[in-house]
């Protein structure tokens, strides 16, 4: 019996043991995710920050004009850099999934202007849905923040 009690007790724990990786890889896969992301932003760089989501991929900022697909969302960042947005950074708050489909939500800061043409620190919250592509990276189908 004891033996019995054993086996379950290994098999329980192998079953589970993936699932513990998973969520340490999640973890490290979103913050290369964001580091990426942010030094494209922060090299003003329209079309290296729309290279960070997948073609299907859906933008909705606080502006409430859904960016969809490659066109629109590298048009919504250039215009973006465009008014001096710079300095951007994300802060993990939390991150889940599973092998296909990983969340982050995290704060985010920058440094735009104010109503003066002054540089102003900005900041808020986000959510960000990626898909884990073929090579193990993760691209953003969908974000949103305010």
């Amino acid at each position: 019996m004891k033996l019995a009690q054993a086996s379950v007790l290994v098999i329980c724990l192998l079953a589970t043991a993936p699932g513990v990786s998973l969520a340490a890889d999640a973890k490290s896969d979103v913050e290369k995710a964001y580091a990426a992301w942010d030094a494209a932003f922060n090299k003003q760089d329209a079309k290296a920050v729309t290279a960070n989501y997948v073609a299907t991929a859906k933008l909705m900022p606080p502006t409430h004009q859904v960016a969809s697909g490659p066109a629109e969302i590298e048009k919504f960042w250039a215009g973006l850099f465009a008014s001096g947005v710079t300095g951007h950074k994300l802060e993990m708050i939390d991150v889940g999934g599973d092998d296909k489909i990983v969340f982050g939500t995290a704060k985010w800061s920058a440094t735009g202007k104010d109503k003066d043409g002054k540089p102003a620190p900005f900041s808020g919250l986000a959510m960000h849905v990626f898909e884990r592509q073929a090579d193990g990276s993760l691209k953003l189908r969908l974000q949103t923040f305010n």
